[in-house]
């Protein structure tokens, strides 16, 4: 072929890979149709939660959904259990909506970021999103501040950065206000579903899901460097529920109830160590223990939190045999409440934490009560004179049934019993109970009537 020839059919290859590339841009977007996968997270934002999600991004994808939508109403949560979250979404084969609902949900904290990373995201009228700030699960603000409102706490200064810089990546890459995400973890910043709209946090307002989806059919987006449009009219819903076990455990992770089971699970061994064979108390409490010790195995915590609860606990024991006038009783319910403010302190910042005076004091005044009520009746009957055994015949009148010189027999507590006397006694004379020695009894003449 001559070089002319060439030439023309090198301009014949260009021009039909242009006229390609032009039919491929003219043909727009992938349309995307199938069925809706919804599913729904109430509540903090925790290791059961965050497994629940993943799955529920895995079965929408081996389902083939046109897109998963997510229910979403939190306060926050653990800082790894949203990584994990976030992990997911961004690497999702299915578009993700996330839906704030129903109307006065939040989407605080742990939530603001799960929203910002959705591909489509949100909100219903009163709902609000933000306060990202971190907060040390123990209840802590984020750290000490200067008179600027700067964190001056170096690990608290750490963290909030770590999470700025995550939230920004986040919303740069949702194409979604990056300013405001920013001060949402920095300034704590919070707005409504209409101020979230017109800053560019969220794509749209929807009163319920009806209106949601049918805002959503047709909308084009981008998926995995892919441009697609949702073809959702009269697409079908089905909803990935929890399991049963996922719904167990993420009650139980919740740092408030893992206390009170705690000291249940105290209060139950406490009575059942001073009231041996009751077993309902014992039996309740190993099982309340129980279940702490697997949210604490979901859960970071911390030892010394662990520790001073146990001391709390023997000092209420200790109270039993030493007289301390109650300063062992009080130093329990310090440790107690001491001990619960720090079972969840830890590194990691979290939303999660047990709320001091709505659920620690009442229910460290509940078993400071019960104890107490058992350390008075337990000192109430140590003070008693024995009312069961051999040893609560003592100084008690029977009657001789024979002669007792110095052996017979006589009629006591509605029993015959084989006795010794110390001086000649007549039968049917009154004796009195002066010793036990085996199964006999010493006796004597009695004296007094009792």
């Amino acid at each position: 072929m001559t070089l002319r020839g060439w030439v023309l059919t090198g301009l014949l290859l260009f021009g039909a890979l242009g006229v390609a590339a032009e039919t491929e841009t003219e043909a727009g977007p992938t349309e995307r149709s199938g069925h809706v996968a919804i599913a729904r997270i109430q509540g903090s934002i925790n290791p059961a939660s965050s497994d629940y999600l993943q799955k529920a991004i895995a079965q929408a994808e081996a389902e083939a959904a046109a897109v998963l939508v997510l229910e979403l109403d939190t306060p926050g949560g653990l800082v790894a259990s949203t990584k994990d979250i976030i992990q997911a979404m961004l690497a999702s084969r299915v578009p993700i909506v996330v839906f704030v609902s129903p109307q006065g949900a939040w989407a605080g904290s742990a939530g603001t970021f799960i929203t910002l990373a959705a591909h489509v995201a949100a909100m219903t009228p009163g709902s609000s999103i933000g306060a990202a700030h971190p907060v040390g699960i123990g209840g802590g603000g984020g750290g000490a501040q200067d008179e600027e409102g700067k964190t001056t706490d170096p690990s608290a200064e750490k963290a909030e950065n770590l999470l700025a810089a995550f939230i920004e990546s986040i919303a740069a890459e949702r194409d979604r206000n990056v300013e405001w995400a920013e001060k949402a973890v920095r300034e704590s910043v919070a707005v409504t579903a209409d101020e979230a709209l017109e800053l560019d946090v969220i794509d749209l307002v929807a009163k319920d899901r009806a209106d949601l989806l049918a805002q959503l059919d047709g909308r084009e987006l981008v998926l995995n460097g892919e441009p697609v449009k949702l073809a959702l009219a009269g697409a079908a819903q089905r909803e990935i529920e929890m399991s049963a076990l996922t719904r167990f455990l993420n009650v139980l992770v919740d740092p408030n109830v893992a206390v009170i089971l705690l000291m249940a699970g105290a209060l139950g061994l406490y009575i059942e160590f001073n009231q041996p064979g009751t077993l309902i108390p014992g039996i309740t409490g190993a099982v309340c223990l129980l279940l702490a010790l697997i949210a604490m195995q979901i859960l970071p915590f911390s030892w010394l939190g662990l520790l001073l609860i146990g001391l709390g606990l023997a000092l209420f024991m200790a109270e039993l045999f030493v007289t301390s006038y109650g300063l062992l009783f009080a130093g329990g319910v310090a440790c107690f409440l001491l001990g619960g403010s720090m079972l969840f302190d830890m590194p990691e910042v979290s939303d999660l934490n047990v709320s001091f005076w709505s659920v620690l004091v009442p229910a460290t005044i509940g078993l400071a009560m019960f104890a107490a009520i058992v350390v008075v009746a337990v000192g109430r009957s140590l003070g008693r004179p024995q009312a069961a055994g051999v040893g609560e015949m003592l100084g008690m009148v029977g009657r001789a049934t024979t002669d007792l010189d110095p052996t017979g027999t006589v009629f006591v507590r509605g029993e015959f019993w084989r006795v010794r006397a110390e001086e000649p006694v007549s039968a049917e004379s009154s004796v009195e109970v002066v010793g036990v020695e085996g199964l006999e009894l010493v006796v004597r003449p009695s004296r007094n009537s009792r």
